[in-house]
């Protein structure tokens, strides 16, 4: 790599993770309040597989070529005007929102990075942005008090395990709906393991975990689990999900995701909270980042425990 160039992932059409590649770019330069990051750490998400493919393009449309990745954690290079304390070698994370921080090194607005707690790996600080901020809106959004019992749908996801334990911390009695190979890490979490598959008697064995009732439900799955939720006759304003919006508007239940949360302030908070040891960011593997569509084949087999990471 020379100091004039970048490498980022690009795509120039929907389709599978055949259409990924990894291409050279012109080295970003940054415009008033932005910083250019060397990018360590880049999680992968399965939002941006829902983009690449087109399933959200009423939603979140593309625009050819287009990059790809949110969550970035690196070292800042280069300073533009009016970029307040942060100075080259500084070690930040946060995020993009231009679909861009799949790659060496990408320009970032100051109010999206915050400095990355010296307890936090690389791996784990370029995995925080959308596990941690949209757990949090999920998490927020049922309105979770002390000694609440709360369902789970993919417990053991990325996402799914930053809930799981947030929940926990705020008190919470947690219901982790995951396959049974997750069961002793939710054990372990302070979760109440209950199987998956919503065809043979999933309603039952959530009520036999919960024969006083359950409070809330969070959906990190799909539509299944939002009829689910409602059917259990769980208040409509207590369901969340951050992935079915058309159920959750056919329902009337919520569907906060990271957005919502998308601050320095949410994002500090819950950096805090991985530093000291409260909640722990399982990585489920590392991908270089000329292997990004691998990196895709193993999320979207949709059974890995934790997050999976491109280092470039």
């Amino acid at each position: 790599m020379t100091g004039t160039g970048s490498r980022a992932v690009r795509f120039d059409r929907y389709g599978g993770r055949e259409v990924l590649y990894v291409a050279d770019v012109p080295m970003p330069a940054p415009a008033a309040g932005e910083v250019v990051v060397a990018v360590r750490a880049a999680g992968i998400n399965p939002g941006e597989t829902n983009i690449r493919t087109g399933a959200l393009h009423d939603r979140f449309p593309a625009t050819f070529p287009s990059g790809q990745g949110s969550d970035l954690a690196g070292v800042v290079t280069a300073v533009g005007e009016s970029a307040g304390e942060l100075a080259a070698g500084d070690e930040v994370l946060g995020f993009s929102w231009r679909r861009s921080s799949h790659a060496t090194h990408v320009s970032v607005p100051v109010s999206q990075l915050i400095r990355k707690p010296p307890e936090l790996s690389w791996e784990v600080a370029g995995s925080l942005y959308v596990a941690g901020c949209t757990a949090y809106a999920a998490v927020r959004a049922v309105d979770t008090r002390q000694g609440d019992t709360v369902a789970v749908s993919a417990a053991a996801g990325g996402v799914g395990t930053v809930v799981v334990q947030l929940l926990g911390v705020r008190g919470a009695q947690v219901l982790g709906i995951a396959s049974p190979a997750n069961a002793q890490w939710l054990i372990a979490h302070g979760a109440v393991p209950v199987r998956y598959g919503d065809g043979d008697g999933l309603a039952e064995r959530l009520r036999a975990a919960a024969p006083e009732g359950i409070d809330a439900f969070i959906d990190l799955f799909g539509p299944d689990y939002v009829q689910l939720a409602a059917d259990l006759g769980i208040p409509r304003d207590r369901i969340e999900t951050i992935i079915s919006f058309q159920k959750a508007e056919e329902l009337g239940t919520k569907a906060e995701g990271s957005a919502t949360a998308s601050t320095a302030k949410v994002l500090t908070e819950m950096a805090e909270l991985v530093a000291s040891g409260e909640i722990e960011i399982p990585i489920a593997a590392t991908y270089p980042l000329e292997r990004v569509a691998d990196a895709f084949a193993e999320l979207e087999r949709r059974h890995t425990r934790g997050k999976i990471v491109l280092i470039p």
